[in-house]
């Protein structure tokens, strides 16, 4: 059986963008996979196929889950990328939608999928969505760095050509198969507070959609996760407040970003002690005193 598994054909889409996101490295915040469901739920997405996951996971690493139906019968639901897509009249182009946990196993088979799949589908662009962590302050607007493997694209949309080296996750060799392929393919990375990891951020998963939309050219109403970022970026003030040391280290990152927008190049030690002191402090506080 192959990996990619089509439960129907959606024909008709219009010069399709394939967006991916995956949950794991390179989703910090989980901004990432938020942004996509967010905007799969927003354009009522639907789903036409699948990627089988035997020959891509480590079930001790990435375990399925068991849950009860009907308060009687017990059925699994295996990890498994899955793939959607949105229709959307009033837009220049449709998206298909493709989400799940980041692969263990033969990422070269896996990323072969995702061309075949394109390739089947007309896709004009690959998207790839991500969040890493940064010694960025939560009070500020999210960065993105977008990146592109095409020069198009690089100049159109003023992104940037990646010249980063080291380890990589699925995302970056996603990239390199549609280079590879000759796909037009862009990446775009929100910062996320390294002080705050452990906490969902849809501030960054809002400002990831953004960005979007005006790399595809489709819009969605986002006024829901515009409140949910409101409601964040309150939240973990008022926690950050409760703490001096920690309410000291955000404000010299707002400092160094004040620096940084000048042109300058600021001197902010790292934050990984702080941060693991403050998520410590965040767990002592419960889910509903932050």
């Amino acid at each position: 059986m192959q990996p990619l598994i089509w439960e129907n054909r959606p024909d008709g889409l219009r010069a399709p963008a394939l967006v991916c996101a995956f949950t794991g490295w390179n989703d910090a915040g989980d901004a990432a996979s938020a942004a996509l469901q967010f905007i799969g739920s927003s354009l009522g997405a639907t789903r036409f196929a699948r990627i089988d996951p035997e020959e891509f996971y480590d079930f001790q690493a990435t375990r399925p889950h068991i849950r009860l139906v009907e308060g009687k019968s017990r059925e699994i639901d295996w990890p498994e990328v899955e793939v959607y897509a949105a229709r959307v009249p009033r837009a220049p182009r449709d998206l298909v939608l493709l989400h799940g946990p980041e692969p263990s196993l033969r990422w070269r088979k896996f990323m072969q999928q995702i061309v075949d799949l394109s390739e089947a589908l007309g896709v004009q662009m690959v998207v790839t969505l991500g969040a890493l962590l940064a010694d960025v302050p939560h009070t500020r607007p999210v960065h993105i760095t977008g990146f592109a493997s095409d020069e198009g694209l690089v100049g159109r949309l003023g992104l940037q050509s990646s010249n980063y080296e080291g380890p990589t996750g699925i995302t970056g060799a996603i990239m390199a198969a549609c280079q590879d392929a000759a796909l037009p393919c862009a990446s775009l990375w929100a910062s996320v507070p390294h002080y705050v990891a452990a906490a969902p951020n849809p501030k960054a998963a809002l400002a990831l959609v953004r960005k979007l939309e005006g790399l595809v050219g489709v819009s969605v109403d986002a006024q829901e996760l515009e409140s949910d970022a409101g409601r964040y970026e309150a939240q973990v003030s008022a926690a950050v407040a409760q703490d001096p040391e920690v309410q000291a280290f955000v404000e010299r990152l707002e400092a160094a970003a004040l620096v940084q927008e000048a042109g300058a190049t600021p001197d902010v030690p790292s934050g990984d002690v702080i941060a693991r002191d403050f998520q410590r402090f965040l767990r002592q506080q419960g889910p509903g005193e932050t």
